[in-house]
């Protein structure tokens, strides 16, 4: 009665007024075969079509610390177990690999249920990945490795790898994730969060989307706009309504049970189900799984949208800068486990220290945990974010260990020597484990050497100004601390059209999702933070000049800048130290440039993403606030300048201004989230040519990455891996997961075609592509003693690099 009562109350003349006559005779006479026989009423030859799987999106953690998702994953787990063996043709579907091992190791009863039931068809392991991880923040290798450990253990586990990614509520999309998606045996995309935006709305439910490289999947976002439904009469009707692709496919999917904290459908939702499957006047409705629904799709599918690049998610932006000790943290592990990897395997081939593959993918398994989209983010409790804290440092001082081992395990006899594990070569000043300084030269993958400077670097007075100068830049800075001039000399050009590196703190006050949310009102909230109080020439040179500047910061913050400059530097640094006590205030630093360009560029996961600097339409609009990795640029023809970040990820860019977020103040869910002491460092980038031509990704890696120390001089001088080409970045290098094979990395970086060629300095037999998962591809040429490697443009690459019998 409860389903026909609702379909009454949703259309008062459903059925031409039968439905609402039988009703009443219903209640006239109590005659229960009438409404059996109006429950048999079926749909004509062609309805909307609704795949409705049992769902219950379970935060890793949010408002609940991780052992607490633990019980909710057991309480959820029994409970849909149950469902299942009262209702035979009921599907339930999950993700994230995390929460099965969870069970696996500590509930193993009920994992053994599980597996009965995947293998009869009942449960869908789907996603692919070990928890749903935020998809903006992490770096390309991190996305890498959610994928490769989520699939081997579903492969492992239960026999079959995930089909489609599944990630319904994630706060943005890189332009990569179609490539990484197909690179881990998968070629569909469910998720559900971009029906929450505030300007514009996807142009389908269902597209095929392409990344910035040129790969596609197809995409699918369930019409009812929550992945929490129900299963009631008006949202399978709100569904068929909503639903944008009529004209393409008549198909689309309901995710229904209670989420987010977990519970999944309920034994009311199941039976509404079941009278609802296909009674008139509401949509065809059966249980099925994503698999049937995405090959009804692909069946009938004609002249599909096609989407290019990011989703960017217009809402939920202060994710990108909350809580940004979580975030350097981030940073700082990512940074630590691949020089760990890096040195472990150059040690391991060398004979001098075996594969610690044991440690690492423990490592990295609890980096990736705090990579879910509520933990990355911000978006937590303080006793979620205070773990996440402990869990990254823990990850960085683990992945330090591994690596001082392996450097340890290779170095001679004598007094410390420099070790550059990053993939670019360079030649610049460094901290030596004495507190001097040095100038050390090295090829990437390579132990350096401490050489002679050429170059010098000097501070002069003029009038109240200070001024920076080496053979490259002039920064002429006020008493106030802002940048008044940045002149990069190879050109001539001042990189400034106004006095640059200032503060500014805005009013942020979002009206609601207070740790998520920036809302464009901000803009229009803003106040300059007053100059400096007092400076003082920390050093002179000739290697390092640096002036420090003392600000106050609303009502009760501090703030130290150090202006830093070094001989043969590109870059001009910013070290900020602050004790932040701001409530409800959004902290940016802004930098006027003298450079004309209707789009920036910003460094993410394993690519750029081009962003307008101006407002022509809604959706240009809504990227008041975007996120980005090490760099942000602005380029015209001949002549650009880029902010490299060492630890944020919040960034706007409006006209010739680039910003970058730095702190925020929210109370909810944390009411102390950010208060306390924080160290950010930027620099200031300008250069010859476009962003590509200028070096930015490299120099931008430089500055993330410095130099390491080895107890003494390593046996072995050559470069572990060498790229000779610009294009490539060969961003990883590890062992291979089942055999003594070496794994790199490399992804094209500059949006270049071309054929490059990989040089090893330890011996190897032989080189083949693979997947992302490692399953081996083509064979790839050897030509003197290198690999050649045929690539396009943004295309990620992975090589297989064989041992020698």
């Amino acid at each position: 009665l409860g389903v026909l009562s609702a379909l009454m109350d949703e259309e008062a003349d459903a059925w031409g007024g039968e439905l609402l006559r039988e009703l009443n005779r219903f209640c006239n006479t109590g005659d229960r075969s009438i409404l059996t026989s109006l429950l048999e009423r079926r749909n004509g030859t062609s309805t909307h079509e609704i795949t409705a799987i049992g769902h219950a999106h379970i935060d890793t953690a949010w408002l609940w610390p991780l052992e607490e998702t633990y019980r909710k994953c057991v309480r959820t787990f029994a409970t849909q177990l149950r469902l299942m063996e009262r209702y035979p043709d009921y599907r339930f579907a999950c993700s994230q690999a995390q929460q099965y091992a969870w069970v696996r190791d500590r509930a193993p009863g009920l994992y053994t249920r599980i597996k009965d039931a995947v293998a009869r068809g009942q449960w869908l392991p789907v996603g692919g990945t070990w928890i749903e991880p935020d998809c903006n923040l992490p770096a390309g290798e991190s996305l890498v490795r959610q994928f490769l450990y989520g699939q081997r253990f579903f492969e492992r586990e239960f026999g079959r790898r995930a089909e489609v990614f599944w990630n319904p509520d994630v706060f943005g999309y890189t332009g990569q994730l179609p490539q990484l998606i197909r690179g881990a045996d998968m070629s569909r995309f469910v998720t559900q969060k971009l029906s929450w935006n505030e300007f514009t709305s996807p142009p389908g439910h269902t597209f095929l989307w392409q990344g910035i490289d040129g790969s596609e999947v197809l995409a699918h976002f369930p019409p009812a706009d929550t992945y929490n439904a129900q299963v009631t009469v008006r949202e399978l009707r709100f569904a068929a309504a909503n639903f944008k692709d009529h004209d393409r496919t008549r198909t689309s999917l309901l995710l229904f049970g209670f989420g987010d904290g977990g519970g999944g459908p309920t034994p009311a939702m199941v039976a509404r189900l079941g009278r609802l499957r296909d009674l008139e006047g509401v949509p065809r409705t059966r249980p099925g799984t994503a698999d049937e629904l995405f090959a009804a799709i692909e069946a009938e599918l004609d002249d599909p949208l096609r989407v290019v690049g990011e989703l960017y998610f217009e809402k939920h932006r202060g994710t990108f800068t909350t809580q940004a000790a979580i975030k350097r943290g981030n940073r700082a592990a990512e940074l630590a486990l691949h020089d760990a990897e890096v040195a472990c395997a150059l040690a391991d081939r060398l004979g001098a220290d075996p594969y610690p593959a044991a440690e690492l993918e423990a490592l990295t398994k609890r980096l990736l945990v705090c990579q879910f989209h509520d933990i990355l983010p911000g978006s937590c409790t303080a006793e979620v974010a205070a773990e996440a804290r402990g869990d990254l440092e823990a990850v960085r001082d683990g992945a330090d260990r591994l690596a001082a081992a392996a450097l340890a395990s290779l170095a001679t006899p004598g007094p410390p020597a420099p070790v550059n594990l990053a993939p670019v070569a360079r030649r610049e000043v460094a901290d030596a484990p004495d507190g001097g300084l040095v100038v050390v030269d090295a090829a990437a993958h390579a132990p350096g050497a401490v050489v002679a400077a050429d170059e010098a670097v000097a501070v002069e007075r003029e009038g109240d100004a200070v001024v920076l100068e080496n053979a490259t830049l002039r920064a002429r800075l006020t008493p106030a601390g802002a940048l008044e001039s940045l002149v990069h000399k190879p050109t001539g050009r001042d990189a400034l059209a106004a006095p640059g590196n200032c503060f500014e703190l805005f009013e942020d006050r979002p009206v609601e999702w207070e740790a998520w949310d920036v809302d464009p009102s901000h803009l229009e909230r803003r106040h300059d933070v007053a100059g400096a109080s007092a400076h003082e020439v920390l050093s002179e040179g000739p290697l390092r000049a640096e002036i420090a500047f003392e600000h106050r910061v609303g009502a009760a913050s501090a703030l130290r800048q150090v202006v830093r400059l070094e001989a043969g530097a590109r870059r001009l640094e910013v070290h900020l130290t602050l004790d932040w006590r701001e409530r409800h205030r959004f902290l940016k630093v802004r930098f006027p440039l003298a450079v004309h360009a209707d789009a920036a560029t910003f460094e993410m996961p394993f690519g750029v993403a081009r962003r307008p600097t101006h407002a022509s339409t809604p959706a240009d609009l809504a990227r008041f606030e975007v996120p980005g990795h090490r760099f942000a640029d602005l380029s015209e023809h001949g002549f650009g300048v880029a902010l490299l970040s060492a630890s944020t990820y919040g960034w706007s860019a409006r006209g010739g201004e680039l910003r970058l977020s730095l702190l925020r103040g929210p109370t909810d869910p944390d009411p102390g989230a950010d208060l306390g002491e924080h160290r950010i460092a930027y620099a200031v980038l300008p250069h010859s040519g476009g962003w590509q031509d200028g070096g930015v990704v490299a120099e931008a890696r430089r500055f993330n990455a410095p130099l390491r120390w080895a107890p003494g001089p390593l046996r072995h001088a050559a470069s572990l891996a060498t790229v000779e080409d610009a294009n490539l970045v060969l961003d990883a290098v590890k062992r291979a997961e089942d055999s003594d094979a070496l794994v790199l990395r490399l992804y094209e970086a500059h949006g270049a075609r071309g054929t490059a060629r990989i040089r090893l300095g330890v011996p190897f037999a032989g080189a083949r592509l693979a997947n992302l998962l490692e399953d081996p591809r083509a064979q790839l040429a050897i030509e003197g003693g290198a690999i050649v490697v045929p690539y396009r443009p943004f295309q990620i690459l992975t090589v297989l690099v064989a041992q020698p019998a």
